[in-house]
C-alpha cells in the first residue's frame, strides 16, 4: 500500500527534524526562548505554499470559502502547536521527546471518533493505557531534582500532539469534503496557513522577535543553515504525513503506525549521532538511560500494535 511508503518518509523526516530543532535550541538559543526560531518560518512557508497552489492549479472561484479557509486554519493551528513543541525541546532531549510524542495516537483515536465517525473498541482502550505508561516510566526513573522538567516536557508535548492531531483531523475532514481541490493545492493552503500563523505569533511576541534577531546576528547568520534544513524536513514530514492520513483506512491506524516506528528511529538515530557527531546527537548513553528508553519504546510499540490489530 502506498500510504506505508509515505509513513516511512514522514517518520524519517520527522525524526531527523527533531534532532535539527533540538540542536538549534541548545547550541544557538542555549535552551532560552527557543520558540523565537519561529521567526524564520513565515516567509519560507508562504513561498512554498504559493508554489504548491500554482502547481495544483487551484481555482478559487469554484470553491466555497469555508473549504479553503479550513485548510488555512489547519496550518495556523500547526504553527500554534509548534510553540509547545519548542517549549518541550527546551526541557528535554530528542529521545525523550520521541517517547512523549507517542501519546499522539490517543488524540487521533479520540478525535477520529468525534469528528470522522471512527470507532474505539476494547483493545484500543487497553492500548491507550499501555502507551500512557511509557512517559510515566521515564518521569519516575528521573532524579527528583530533574523530575519537574520531565513533567513540563510531557505537558508541552501533550499540548503539541493534541493541537497537531486536531489540525490533521481538520485536514482529513476537509479533504473528504473538498472534491474540487486536489491534494497539492490543499497542502499549499495549509503551508500558507502555517506561514500566516507563525507571522501572527511573532507579531504578538516582540521579545521572541528580538531574541531571534539577536541570535541571527551573534551567529553571523550561520543560524540560517540548520533552520533551512529544518524547514525542508518539516515540509517533507507534513506533506507525507497528511498524504498518509488521507490514504489510510483511518487516521488512528496511520498515526499508530507512524508512532510505533518513530521512537525506534529516534532512539537509534540518537545513538548514531551521539557516537559519530556528539555535538549534534548529545543523547545520554549510560546503561540506565538506554534501558529505560528501550522499555518505554517496547511498551509504546506493544500498545500501538494493539491499535493496529483492533
Amino acid at each position: 500500500m502506498d500510504w506505508f511508503f509515505y509513513i516511512a518518509l514522514a517518520v524519517l523526516a520527522s525524526s531527523a527534524n527533531i534532532f535539527v530543532d533540538n540542536y538549534v535550541s541548545d547550541c544557538y538559543f542555549k535552551g532560552r526562548e527557543a520558540t523565537a526560531q519561529k521567526g524564520f518560518y513565515p516567509l519560507p512557508f508562504l513561498i512554498i505554499g504559493i508554489i504548491f497552489l500554482f502547481a495544483g492549479g487551484i481555482n478559487f472561484s469554484n470553491i466555497p470559502i469555508h473549504l479553503y479557509t479550513l485548510f488555512i486554519f489547519s496550518g495556523i493551528g500547526s504553527a500554534v502547536a509548534g510553540i509547545f513543541y519548542y517549549k518541550a525541546l527546551e526541557v528535554s532531549d530528542s529521545t525523550d521527546f520521541g517517547i512523549f510524542a507517542q501519546l499522539s495516537p490517543i488524540f487521533y483515536l479520540i478525535l477520529g471518533w468525534l469528528f470522522l465517525d471512527q470507532t474505539i473498541n476494547i483493545y484500543q482502550s487497553i492500548a491507550l493505557l499501555i502507551i500512557i505508561i511509557a512517559p510515566i516510566l521515564i518521569i519516575m526513573t528521573t532524579k527528583k531534582r530533574s523530575r519537574h522538567l520531565r513533567i513540563k516536557a510531557v505537558l508541552y508535548t501533550m499540548l503539541d500532539s493534541l493541537i497537531a492531531a486536531l489540525c490533521s483531523v481538520i485536514f482529513v475532514k476537509g479533504d473528504a469534503d473538498a472534491s474540487e481541490i486536489n491534494f497539492i493545492s490543499e497542502m499549499g493552503l495549509t503551508f500558507i496557513g502555517i506561514g500566516i500563523g507563525n507571522a501572527i505569533i511573532m507579531l504578538l511576541m516582540p521579545k521572541w522577535r528580538k531574541r531571534y534577531k539577536n541570535v541571527v546576528k551573534s551567529s553571523r547568520k550561520k543560524l540560517y543553515y540548520p533552520l533551512s534544513s529544518a524547514f525542508i524536513l518539516n515540509v517533507v514530514h507534513k506533506f507525507t504525513r497528511n498524504l498518509a492520513l488521507v490514504l489510510a483506512p483511518s487516521v488512528a491506524l496511520a498515526s499508530a503506525i507512524m508512532s510505533s516506528a518513530k521512537p525506534i528511529v529516534i532512539f537509534f538515530l540518537g545513538l548514531l549521532f551521539t557516537l559519530l557527531w556528539p555535538r549534534f546527537g548529545r543523547e545520554k548513553l549510560n546503561k540506565k538511560a538506554i534501558l529505560v528508553h528501550l522499555v518505554a519504546t517496547v511498551l509504546v510499540v506493544i500498545g500501538i500494535c494493539l491499535i493496529q490489530s483492533a
